[in-house]
C-alpha cells in the first residue's frame, strides 16, 4: 500500500457489503472513512473474481469518494480446506483472482480458514445498560444448544463438568424464544450473502472434517499459501489471513489461527511476509491468554490489516463485544504498538473500526450484526482520537 499523506497514522477505513448493504457509501464517506473494505459476494467461493466485476465495484467505491483499499474477503471454498473435489481447479480460480484484484491496484487481500462457519455468536443483539445491543457468546447456551438441540454425536467430550451442568440446566429451563434465538445466532450465515444454515446442512458440513484433525488442516493451509503466496509476491499482493473466532476449537471443529503458537508455525511454514495477518483484535482478544501488544512486536512485519475491536470477558467462558476502549483488550497499548510499527516499516496500516453497537436509531434497520452505521463511526472518531492523541503526547515528551 502506498503511504498515507499523513505520515504513520492509520488509514481510516469501513466495510462495506455492497450494493445491498443498509449502510451506504454516502454515510460511510460521512463517517470519516478514508477507504472502503469491500468483496463481491455475489460470486461463489471457488470462482474467479474477473477484472470486470472488480472494476465495476472499484468504480462505485470512487464514485462515492473513496479508494476500495482492502478485500475482505476473497473466500477460500470448502473444498481447498478439505482438499477434496475441485479443490486444485478452486486454488487455480483463486491465483487468478489475486492477479486481477492486483492488476486493479488492489492489494491487500484478507480471507480465513475457518472451517463451516467464519463466526459463532449465542446472541446477535444482546442488551447492553445503556440499551444499545451488541454481540455475546454464551458457552453455556452453545453446549447447550450443540448437545440437546443440534444433538451432534460425541459434543458432550467437548465440554468440561461445570458447562456440561448448565447446559443442561439451560436445555430445561429455556424458552422456545430463547431457544430460537440461539439457534438462528449459532447458524447465522455469513453478513452480506443470503446464507442461512439449516441443522441438517450444518451437521453434514460437521461431517465432512470428521477425518480432518488440527494438524491435517494446518498442512492444507499450509499447501494453499505455497500455492498463492508466490502469485500475490509476484502481483505485488500480500495475504492477511484473519484469525478464529472464538478463537478455540467449536462443534468438533479444529482451529489453526488462534493465538501467537498457532501463528509462528504458520509463518515459519511459508516465511515470505506476503503470507500475512488481518490482526484482529476482537478474535484474538476472546482469547484469554492472548498479549496481543506482545504480539504486534513479534509479528508485526505480517501485519498488513487492522480490526480493531474489543471484548468484555464474563463468567464461564462468555463475552461480549464491548465499547472500542474498553474491555479486555488494551487497546491504548495495541494502537501504541501499531504507531510504532508504522514508524517502523515508514508506512499506513489500513484500520477499520471493527463490529460497533446498534444504537436506538437504527432499530429495525438493515444493518448487518456489528455493522451499523452510528456503532461504528462511534468507534472510528475513539479510534482516530486515541491515536491523534498518542501521537500529540509522545511529541510533548
Amino acid at each position: 500500500m502506498e503511504k498515507d499523506q499523513h505520515t504513520n497514522r492509520m488509514l481510516p477505513c469501513m466495510r462495506w457489503y455492497g450494493p445491498r448493504d443498509g449502510v451506504t457509501l454516502a454515510s460511510i464517506r460521512q463517517a470519516g472513512a478514508r477507504g472502503v473494505v469491500t468483496a463481491l459476494h455475489q460470486i461463489p467461493p471457488g470462482d474467479v473474481w474477473t477484472e470486470t466485476a472488480i472494476r465495476e465495484r472499484q468504480q462505485m467505491v470512487q464514485d462515492a469518494g473513496m479508494e476500495w483499499e482492502v478485500v475482505e474477503s476473497l473466500p477460500v471454498s470448502e473444498a481447498i480446506k478439505q482438499q477434496q473435489g475441485d479443490f486444485r481447479t478452486h486454488i487455480a480460480n483463486y491465483q487468478e483472482s489475486i492477479r486481477n484484484l492486483s492488476a486493479c491496484g488492489i492489494r491487500v487481500i484478507t480471507y480465513n480458514f475457518m472451517p463451516v462457519l467464519d463466526w459463532v455468536r449465542t446472541e446477535l443483539a444482546h442488551a447492553n445498560p445503556d440499551g444499545t445491543r451488541t454481540l455475546r457468546f454464551d458457552r453455556s447456551e452453545f453446549a447447550s444448544y450443540d448437545i440437546h438441540a443440534l444433538r451432534r454425536p460425541g459434543a458432550e467430550a467437548d465440554y468440561e463438568a461445570s458447562t456440561l451442568e448448565k447446559a443442561a440446566e439451560l436445555a430445561r429451563t429455556l424458552t422456545g424464544e430463547e431457544r430460537e434465538r440461539i439457534r438462528r445466532s449459532v447458524l447465522q450465515g455469513l453478513p452480506g450473502s443470503d446464507e442461512q444454515f439449516t441443522e441438517a446442512g450444518l451437521m453434514d458440513l460437521l461431517g465432512q472434517y470428521d477425518h480432518i484433525p488440527e494438524d491435517r488442516l494446518r498442512q492444507h493451509l499450509v499447501d494453499f499459501l505455497e500455492a498463492v503466496v508466490p502469485v500475490a509476491k509476484a502481483s505485488g499482493a500480500v495475504l492477511a489471513i484473519h484469525p478464529d473466532d472464538p478463537p478455540y476449537p467449536l462443534l468438533g471443529l479444529p482451529r489453526v489461527v488462534s493465538g501467537r503458537a498457532h501463528l509462528k508455525l504458520l509463518f515459519d511454514a511459508v516465511p515470505d511476509t506476503a503470507n500475512g495477518l488481518c490482526f484482529c483484535t476482537g478474535s484474538l482478544g476472546a482469547g484469554k491468554t492472548n498479549d496481543l501488544p506482545d504480539m504486534v512486536r513479534e509479528f508485526g512485519d505480517r501485519i498488513h490489516f487492522l480490526h480493531l475491536r474489543n471484548v468484555a470477558h464474563e463468567a464461564d467462558g462468555a463475552f461480549r463485544e464491548s465499547d472500542h476502549l474498553s474491555g479486555h483488550v488494551p487497546m491504548e497499548e495495541v494502537v501504541a504498538e501499531v504507531l510504532r510499527l508504522m514508524g517502523r516499516r515508514d508506512m499506513s496500516l489500513p484500520m477499520r473500526p471493527d463490529h460497533g453497537f446498534l444504537h436506538e436509531l437504527e432499530f429495525g434497520s438493515r444493518s448487518y450484526p456489528g455493522y451499523s452505521l452510528i456503532g461504528r463511526l462511534k468507534g472510528l472518531a475513539e479510534l482516530r482520537g486515541l491515536e491523534q492523541g498518542l501521537i500529540y503526547g509522545s511529541n510533548q515528551l
